[in-house]
């Protein structure tokens, strides 16, 4: 068949617009786990960014989150199973959501960030990454020291991070304080975390706000003159303990109700810090809702469960899934975390943990912690 070189131009020019209109090449965020009514599955799911917003998906929520261990999928799927919305994860350190988050601006897939610290949750706000919500639920089930006061992020779950210690070779009275620590009867004796997890910087932040940077910057040279072992695990620091590689440490209070779930028996004990002062340091896991959020009210709905129904202290709440200590006042205790005791919180407002990040990471390093 004939065709002129008029009408073979048109058909080209043609096929060149049609090529342009098409929607522009999907980028792939990241493997994420999506709870749905069935068993939870993990599944790569194609998050698209577009020049253009996409219209909100019924019935999904879609959270980035810093939380990754415990029983996180087997809530989220209770949620799913309560409520019809099915709820999607990317996983990521805190800074790396914060970054993403950042970097997609109003074209992020996510509705909800969850941190596992008050200062990523405070750094967020302040960033404009999170909005104010308004809820009746969240502000009768949340006390107002573990929440922000615009209303951007609420606290789920409680974290005690205090003194671990063998207690074949160190007697309680022996350790009082996170300052003691600094005492050159422990050199060569301690186990702590690397200056590059958020669990120390939130310590040490919160005690830069308490005692200031002088005197915070003696306690943590201190540290490093009785020459750690820098583990990047608590479960490692325990166990260390345990094997006798070093006789006291620092750790969230979790990880040892973990071991002892494991093996009642478990040869480390705890003892809460600061307690005849202000009282031991306590953080939270947390969330926000998006400021770019498409599926908004699923996002404040998920929020809302997880503050009530999802309270619980077995495998079927947040804070349970994790030996965490739970924020709603009504909701029970975990019988582990019942055998810890009472103590006293550092009544120290959350905020300031955020506030006072940078100069932590870089009191930190100038008194040479690695």
């Amino acid at each position: 068949m004939f065709i002129s070189r008029r009408i073979l131009n048109v058909l080209v020019l043609l096929a060149f617009l049609l090529s342009s209109c098409a929607s522009p090449t999907p980028q792939v965020i990241k493997e994420t786990v999506v709870v749905k009514e069935t068993q939870p599955v993990k599944e790569t799911v194609l998050a698209v960014i577009t020049t253009t917003p996409q219209p909100a998906a019924a019935g999904v929520v879609n959270v980035y989150s810093a939380r990754h261990y415990g029983a996180m999928e087997g809530v989220l799927q209770r949620f799913t199973q309560e409520t019809g919305i099915e709820v999607r994860v990317s996983q990521g350190s805190v800074q790396t959501l914060l970054q993403r988050l950042e970097a997609e601006g109003q074209q992020t897939p996510a509705d909800v960030f969850m941190s596992i610290d008050a200062g990523g949750l405070v750094v967020a706000a302040n960033k404009g990454l999170l909005q104010p919500i308004e809820s009746e639920i969240l502000l009768r089930n949340i006390p107002e020291t573990l929440r922000d006061p615009q209303n951007r992020w609420f606290g789920l779950t409680q974290r005690v991070r205090t003194i671990v210690y063998n207690p074949t070779v160190v007697k309680p009275e022996e350790l009082s304080t996170y300052a003691d620590l600094a005492d050159p009867k422990w050199k060569n004796r301690l186990c702590l975390r690397p200056a590059t997890h958020i669990y120390t910087v939130a310590l040490v932040a919160s005690m830069i706000a308490e005692l200031g940077e002088a005197e915070t910057q003696a306690i943590v040279k201190g540290w490093v003159a009785n020459e750690p072992q820098y583990i990047d695990s608590d479960t490692r620091i325990l166990e260390t303990i345990e094997a006798g590689g070093c006789d006291v440490g620092i750790t969230n209070h979790y990880y040892l109700a973990r071991k002892l779930s494991e093996n009642p028996n478990f040869g480390v004990a705890l003892l809460w810090a600061n307690q005849a002062g202000t009282g031991v340091h306590r953080n939270i896991s947390g969330m926000g809702v998006t400021a770019a959020a498409r599926n908004r009210e699923n996002a404040i709905r998920l929020i809302e469960w997880l503050s009530e129904q999802g309270q619980a202290a077995d495998n079927t709440g947040l804070p349970g899934g994790n030996f965490e200590y739970p924020v709603n006042p009504n909701a029970p205790i975990h019988t582990i975390l019942q055998t810890f005791g009472e103590f006293k919180v550092n009544p120290i407002p959350l905020a300031t943990y955020g506030e006072f990040q940078e100069a932590a990471v870089k009191l930190l390093e100038s008194a040479g912690y690695k």
